[in-house]
């Protein structure tokens, strides 16, 4: 009982570091809050940009739905009156569950504090993770109605972790570290919502131009007159892996990341043969499916790769659809000469991942399976992940594009819409005037 009561004293404490009575002397409460996406097309990472600091600063980041928290380069032009160490055993240390006390004796600079609050910030793109030091700082974003960017907002004491500049490494040039989606309490979803009280949801929708990221519920209105709300989406249960999924992590830590449960996979509604046990996550934190924005396409483990490939191919030639020579990444191409287009994109095969039970299923069309390497081109934009991948599916960007999702993060459940282009809108069509 004194746990329990000490938890609950602990966690009203951080809430209360997060809540609106520390947002500086604003009267306008946000519902939900907005920034922007765009793809980079050197990297197909998915790039977001917030202001930070004081003086404010734009700071351009990588947006990783997985990640446990932001994360910045330190190192190189952190300049702010207004950045604070965490101290190590505070009640914002212990909210972000830290790894462990640092020290650094060298002159205080951001990064660099004595008996700071460790975290382990974490290029996932990459997979390399280093130490870092917990503060927080001034950040601003813009309130949303769910249609147009409104005022902006800031929250003068956002906890994040301070990196170092060679875990940029592999990042988008111009990007200063990692904006972390995650399922922990000072992941940006969280910390907005604790900041100005409003759900602990957020909708992503990504394009191969631009998109958005709205936190807090809907509706979520897209360009001529579409509305989303959380009834109007396909629910699926979200799962937790009991083992962490991050470059580094502490023995017991789950993982962060969103998992769904997919029991089968069909290939134009036919059944493909495959080790099912494949599709769940066991007790080592093996196997399951997860949804990434770091990874641009989505990754198969070998033998469910060989299967999908192969059914594919073959109801892919029932359509007298020629088989052509891969293209790095790819292994399965075709001839655009026979594919006809669709509202739907390419006119191939549907691949169909089947969730929790036959009546609720993630349909892949040609927009989001099929990639254009040139005029003549298409390939099936999967990739081979090897016969021991910590997660045997991991659905990649391509594949998100133009599907709007929304993960409710109090309830545990992912809300999705299908390819958009099915209710003649995309993810570009978030309208971002600003009725500020």
């Amino acid at each position: 009982m004194a746990s329990s009561l000490r938890n609950y004293l602990l966690f009203a404490v951080c809430l209360m570091l997060l809540s609106p009575s520390s947002i500086a002397q604003q009267s306008f409460r946000p519902k939900a809050l907005v920034i922007p996406v765009t793809k980079d097309a050197a990297t197909r990472q998915y790039l977001t940009q917030i202001k930070q600091r004081t003086p404010q600063k734009p700071i351009n980041l990588v947006v990783d739905l997985g990640g446990q928290f932001l994360w910045v380069d330190c190192d190189q032009d952190y300049v702010s009156s207004t950045y604070k160490s965490v101290r190590c055993g505070s009640a914002m240390c212990s909210l972000a569950k830290s790894d462990g006390c640092g020290e650094c004796f060298a002159a205080p600079k951001p990064g660099c504090n004595k008996n700071y609050c460790g975290l382990t910030p974490d290029n996932t793109v990459i997979g390399m993770a280093t130490s870092g030091e917990l503060a927080t700082d001034v950040v601003s974003v813009n309130s949303t109605n769910g249609s147009n960017p409104g005022r902006e907002v800031t929250i003068p004491h956002f906890a994040f972790t301070c990196g170092a500049t060679f875990l940029l490494k592999g990042l988008a040039n111009g990007v200063v570290g990692m904006a972390g989606l995650g399922r922990t309490r000072i992941a940006l979803p969280s910390q907005f919502a604790s900041a100005f009280s409003f759900h602990r949801k957020f909708a992503v929708c990504l394009s191969s131009s631009k998109g958005v990221v709205v936190f807090g519920d809907g509706p979520y209105k897209l360009l001529p007159d579409v509305q989303f709300t959380s009834q109007s989406l396909t629910q699926t249960p979200l799962l937790t892996n009991p083992v962490s999924t991050a470059s580094a992590y502490s023995l017991g830590d789950p993982s962060y990341e969103y998992f769904i449960g997919a029991s089968s996979i069909l290939i134009d509604e036919k059944p493909v043969s495959l080790n099912s046990t494949l599709l769940s996550i066991d007790n080592e934190g093996k196997g399951g499916t997860k949804i990434s924005t770091v990874d641009p396409y989505t990754v198969l483990e070998s033998s469910i790769f060989k299967a999908v490939t192969q059914a594919f191919i073959k109801e892919a030639a029932a359509k007298n659809i020629k088989r052509v020579a891969g293209v790095a990444p790819f292994d399965v191409c075709f001839s655009r000469e026979n594919v006809p287009s669709t509202r739907l994109g390419a006119g191939v095969p549907t691949i169909s991942l089947v969730l929790q039970n036959k009546n609720v299923v993630w349909r892949i069309f040609g927009a989001n399976s099929m990639v254009q390497v040139s005029d003549d081109v298409l390939c099936l934009g999967f990739v081979d992940g090897g016969s021991k991948p910590t997660t045997s599916i991991v659905i990649g960007g391509h594949q998100l594009e133009d599907n709007l999702l929304q993960f409710d993060l109090a309830s545990s459940r992912l809300g999705f819409s299908s390819l958009l282009y099915g209710s003649r809108t995309t993810c570009a069509n978030f309208n971002f005037t600003s009725i500020a």
